[in-house]
C-alpha cells in the first residue's frame, strides 16, 4: 500500500496527514507515517502478529487473473481477515448461535441486476445465515455461521464473480469515496474536454459549410476520431465492463442491467461512425459519443454525491470519537494522564476528558460534575447537567468541566456504534417498493432492447440508411436508469432527514407504513407521558407552616432517597432555593409506609393519618406529619411528553384515530385522555390485552402504528403494522420496534408523519416523471424523429431530474 500512496498520506487508513499531525514509526525497517496514534497502534498491532500483507491486499489491483478467480481456496492475500486479532475488529457477534455479522463496501455495482447477483451468490455459500445489499449506501449486511464459513470467504467470493469488497471501516470508507469522486470527475473532465473539440470540428457540417475542401473535411473527421478513442476507452470505460459482467451473469439473474443499452448504443454508433468516415459515406455519430457519454456522466456524478450524501450518517457517528484519550493510569493515588489510543482502552479504567472534547468511550461519571451536549445521540439541543454516578457516552461533547469517568464500555459496545449500526440496518433494509422498482427496471431493459432492434429492422425496410441512426437513438433515449433511481434516492434521502431528526429507521417499511396508517395506539407511562412526577400542589395543614418551611423539611427528609417522588421533592426545593432543614434525628425507611425522623413522620395517608385526598390523574401523594398531626399534603402529576400535541395535531391532519392504551388504572387513564384529546382509551391493560387491542382493530381492517416503552410494551410493537420505540425505554421493546426515537420530545415523529407524505409524493413525481418521459422518448427514437446526441441529452438530464427531486428531502 505504501507504494501506491502519496508520502503525506496515513500507512494505515490511507487519510492525508495534516501538517504537524503526523506520526512515526518504524515498521519492518522502513519508517511509515499516520494521520494519528490510533492508526499507528492498529498498524502496529498487525505487523506485530506478522499481518503485514493486509495491507498489500487492500493495493492490489482489481484486475484479477483468471487462475486467481478459478481456484476454491482462499488466497493468502485475504487470508488475515481469518485471524482472531482482525476478526474481531469487523465482525460482531449475532444472535443466540454463536452467528456472527459483518458489513462489507462494495465497489463496482451498478443497478438492480448487480444487486441480485451478489445476494444471490453469497447465499448460496454454506454458513451464510442471510445477505442484505442496499444499492444507495453500496454496503453489504451479511450474517454467516463462523463454523461454516468465514469472512475471507465472503471477500473472495465477491471477487470471484467480478465485484470489489472490504469490510467496512469508516476511515477507509471515507478515502474510497473521495478516490471514486476524483476518478469520476477526471472521467467526465476527459468526456467534456473530448465533447467541446468534437462538436467545433463538427461545426462546419452542421452550418453546411462549401468552403471546406474533401481532404480537410476527411481531417476533421479523423481527427474527431482521435479524440473519441479516449472517451470511448477511459470515460466510458466503466460503462462496457459494467455490461460486460451483467452480459455475463444473465444466465444466473435473468435481468440486464442499465448499461447494457448504453454500451450497445456507444459501441454501435462509434462502429457506424469509424466504417462511415473509412467508407467516406454516411455520418461520423463523434460528436454525438462525446456529447452522451459527457451528460451521462454528469448525472451520474450527481447521483454519486447525492448517493454518498445518503450513506454518511454512520459514518458521520463513527467519525465523532477521537483517536486518543487522556488516560489516568494511577486513579486515585495520582491524577497524572498520559495521552493513549482509545483502542488500547479497556473497562474499569479511568479516563480524564477536558472540556471542549469528546467522551471516547461509555462510562460513569466519577469526579466533577459537568455539563454535556448529547445532541448527536438524542437530538435534544440543550445541554445535559452530570452528576457523579451519571452515564456519559462516546460521541458527546463536553462542555464545562474536566471530569473523570470509568470506562464500562468501548468499541462496538457503545452506544453511538449501535446507532451506527442501527443506521446501517436501516439502509440495508429493502422496502417493497425499492424491490418492485429494482425488479421492472430490469425487465424493462429487456423490452427497451426488443423496440430497439425492432424498429431497427423495420427502417432496414422503409429507410435503410436511417436504421443505425434509430437504433441508436432507440438505445439512447430510453432511460432505465431514472426507473432504478427513482425510489432508492428518495428513499435514502428520506431516512438521512428523519435520522437528523432524532428518528431511526431500523425496518425499510416504516416510512411507506406511516403513510398508509389509520391507527394510532399509544400506551401512557413513558411515552405519552414522561414516568417522572413533578409537584404540583402543597396543601398546607397549620397555620403556624408555611409553603417553604413544609417543603424544606420534607426535602431534608427525602434527601438520599432514590423514589421518583423523593426526587421530584428534592428538585421542587432546589427550584425554590430553599435550604434544607437541619435534621436533630437520623432518617429511618420504614417499608410500605415511608420515612421518620424523631417526631417527624413522612409517607403514605394511613400511616401519617391523614385522609387520602382524591385528584384525577394524579401520580401519586405523600403527607408530612408530626406528634401534633398533619403538617402538609404533597400532591403529584405526571408531566407530558414534548411534542404530544404537534403528533396529535399532525394525526388528526392525516384523519388518524388515535388510542390511549395503558396498564395504569382506568380513571388515570381517562383523565389524562380527555387532557389531551384523546377519544378512544383503554385501562388496567395487561401486555396480552395491548397485543389483543391491536389484534382487533387490523381484524377490522385497520393499519396500526404504535408507540411504547417499556418491557410490557413489547408485545404491543411487535404486533403493529408500524412500531417506534421510545429510546430511553427497555432494551427489549426498542429491540422489537421498527424505529427507535432517540429524542426525548414526541415532535419529530410529527414531522416525520409529513415527511412520510412527501417521501410518497416525490416517489410517485419520479415514476411518473420516468415513465411518461420513456413513453414519450421511446416511440419518438421509434420513428425517427429524434437524432443520437438528442436523445443523449433528454436520457441524461432525466437521471439528474429524478436524482435531483430525491434530494430535496434533505432539506426537509
Amino acid at each position: 500500500m505504501s507504494a501506491s500512496l502519496p508520502s503525506n498520506s496515513c500507512y494505515h487508513c490511507g487519510s492525508f496527514i495534516l501538517p504537524g499531525d503526523s506520526y512515526e514509526l518504524d515498521l519492518g525497517g522502513i519508517s511509515r507515517q499516520f494521520c494519528c496514534a490510533g492508526c499507528m497502534a492498529i498498524a502496529q498491532t498487525i505487523h506485530g502478529e506478522g499481518l503485514e500483507v493486509f495491507y498489500a491486499r487492500r493495493a492490489q489491483s482489481s484486475d484479477k487473473p483468471a487462475a486467481y478467480l478459478a481456484s476454491n481456496e482462499i488466497p493468502a492475500s485475504l487470508a488475515p481477515y481469518d485471524d482472531p486479532s482482525l476478526l474481531c475488529r469487523y465482525t460482531r457477534p449475532s444472535g443466540e448461535d454463536g452467528n456472527l455479522e459483518t458489513t462489507l463496501r462494495l465497489e463496482k455495482i451498478r443497478c438492480a441486476a448487480c444487486v441480485w447477483l451478489c445476494e444471490q451468490h453469497l447465499r448460496r455459500i454454506p454458513g451464510v445465515k442471510d445477505v442484505q445489499i442496499n444499492y444507495v449506501s453500496q454496503k453489504v449486511k451479511a450474517e454467516f455461521s463462523p463454523e461454516q464459513t468465514s469472512l475471507a470467504r465472503l471477500l473472495f467470493e465477491v471477487e470471484r464473480i467480478g465485484y470489489e469488497a472490504w469490510p467496512f471501516e469508516p476511515s477507509l470508507s471515507i478515502e474510497k469515496s473521495k478516490k471514486e469522486r476524483r476518478q469520476l470527475l477526471t472521467r467526465l473532465g476527459v468526456a467534456m474536454l473530448g465533447m467541446m473539440q468534437v462538436m467545433m470540428y463538427a461545426w462546419p457540417s452542421y452550418v453546411g459549410d462549401s468552403d471546406i475542401t474533401a481532404e480537410y473535411d476527411l481531417l476533421l473527421g479523423w481527427t474527431s476520431w482521435v479524440l473519441t478513442v479516449p472517451v470511448m476507452v477511459y470515460s466510458a470505460g466503466p460503462i462496457f465492463q459494467a455490461a460486460w459482467r451483467s452480459v455475463a451473469s444473465f444466465r444466473q439473474t435473468h435481468m440486464l442491467g442499465m448499461d447494457v443499452p448504453i454500451a450497445l448504443a456507444l459501441a454501435l454508433a462509434f462502429c457506424a461512425g469509424t466504417i462511415n468516415l473509412a467508407t467516406g459515406a454516411g455520418h461520423g455519430y463523434f460528436d454525438s459519443i462525446t456529447m452522451f457519454v459527457a451528460f451521462i456522466l454528469a448525472a451520474r456524478y450527481v447521483e454519486l454525491l447525492a448517493r454518498q450524501d445518503a450513506q454518511g450518517g454512520a459514518e458521520a457517528l463513527a467519525k465523532q470519537l477521537p483517536a486518543t484519550c487522556e488516560r489516568v493510569s494511577n486513579y486515585p493515588a495520582s491524577l497524572q494522564v498520559e495521552i493513549v489510543p482509545v483502542i488500547n482502552c479497556n473497562p474499569g479504567e479511568v479516563l480524564r476528558v477536558p472540556p471542549g472534547d469528546v467522551v471516547p468511550a461509555d462510562g460513569i461519571l466519577i469526579e466533577c460534575e459537568s455539563a454535556l451536549d448529547e445532541s448527536l445521540l438524542t437530538g435534544e439541543s440543550k445541554p445535559i447537567d452530570k452528576k457523579i454516578g451519571d452515564r456519559v457516552y462516546a460521541g458527546t461533547h463536553n462542555i464545562l468541566n474536566p471530569l473523570l469517568m470509568r470506562i464500562d464500555a468501548v468499541g462496538q459496545s457503545t452506544r453511538i456504534a449501535g446507532i451506527a449500526s442501527l443506521l446501517d440496518q436501516a439502509l440495508q433494509a429493502k422496502p417493497l417498493m425499492v424491490s418492485l422498482a429494482e425488479k421492472w427496471a430490469g425487465y424493462f431493459v429487456g423490452f427497451l432492447l426488443l423496440a430497439a432492434f425492432l424498429s431497427s429492422a423495420i427502417w432496414l425496410y422503409v429507410d435503410p440508411s436511417r436504421a443505425w441512426t434509430v437504433l441508436v437513438s432507440v438505445l439512447v433515449a430510453s432511460c432505465p436508469c431514472a426507473l432504478s433511481l427513482a425510489v432508492p434516492t428518495a428513499m435514502a434521502a428520506a431516512q438521512g432527514a428523519v435520522t437528523k431528526l432524532g428518528l431511526l429507521i431500523v425496518r425499510g417499511h416504516v416510512l411507506e407504513g406511516l403513510v398508509k396508517a389509520t391507527d394510532l395506539v399509544l400506551d401512557k407511562t413513558g411515552t405519552l407521558t414522561m414516568g417522572q412526577p413533578e409537584l404540583t400542589e402543597v396543601l398546607i395543614a397549620r397555620p403556624e407552616f408555611s409553603r417553604a418551611d413544609a417543603l424544606s423539611l420534607a426535602a431534608s427528609m427525602e434527601a438520599g432517597q432514590k423514589h421518583p417522588l423523593a426526587l421530584s421533592l428534592l428538585r421542587a426545593a432546589e427550584a425554590d432555593n430553599l435550604l434544607l432543614t437541619t435534621l436533630t434525628e437520623p432518617v429511618s425507611n420504614l417499608l410500605g409506609k415511608g420515612l421518620s425522623s424523631g417526631a417527624y413522620r413522612l409517607g403514605s395517608a394511613a400511616w401519617t393519618g391523614a385522609q387520602q385526598i382524591a385528584q384525577e390523574g394524579q401520580y401519586g401523594q405523600v403527607h408530612l406529619a408530626d406528634d401534633k398531626g398533619l403538617i402538609a399534603s404533597f400532591l403529584f402529576l405526571d408531566t407530558p411528553r414534548a411534542g404530544v400535541e404537534k403528533l396529535l395535531a399532525a394525526a388528526a391532519s392525516r384523519k388518524i384515530t388515535v388510542h390511549l392504551v395503558s396498564g395504569d388504572d382506568p380513571a388515570t387513564v381517562a383523565w389524562w385522555a380527555h387532557e389531551v384529546g384523546i377519544d378512544h382509551f383503554q385501562g388496567a391493560c395487561s401486555p396480552e390485552d395491548k397485543y389483543h387491542y391491536i389484534e382487533r382493530l387490523q381484524k377490522e381492517g385497520h393499519f396500526v402504528w404504535a408507540i411504547g416503552d417499556g418491557i410490557n410494551d413489547a408485545p404491543l410493537l411487535a404486533r403493529a403494522d408500524v412500531s417506534i420505540a421510545v429510546g430511553a425505554g427497555a432494551p427489549l421493546a426498542t429491540a422489537g420496534a421498527d424505529a427507535i426515537l432517540t429524542a426525548s420530545s414526541l415532535a419529530p415523529l410529527a414531522k416525520s408523519l409529513l415527511l412520510a407524505d412527501k417521501t410518497q409524493m416525490i416517489i410517485k413525481e419520479n415514476l411518473i416523471w420516468a415513465l411518461v418521459y420513456n413513453l414519450l422518448a421511446i416511440p419518438a427514437a421509434m420513428m425517427g424523429w429524434v437524432n443520437p446526441w438528442v436523445a443523449g441529452i433528454g436520457m441524461s438530464l432525466s437521471s439528474l431530474a429524478v436524482t435531483l427531486n430525491a434530494w430535496r428531502l434533505r432539506k426537509a
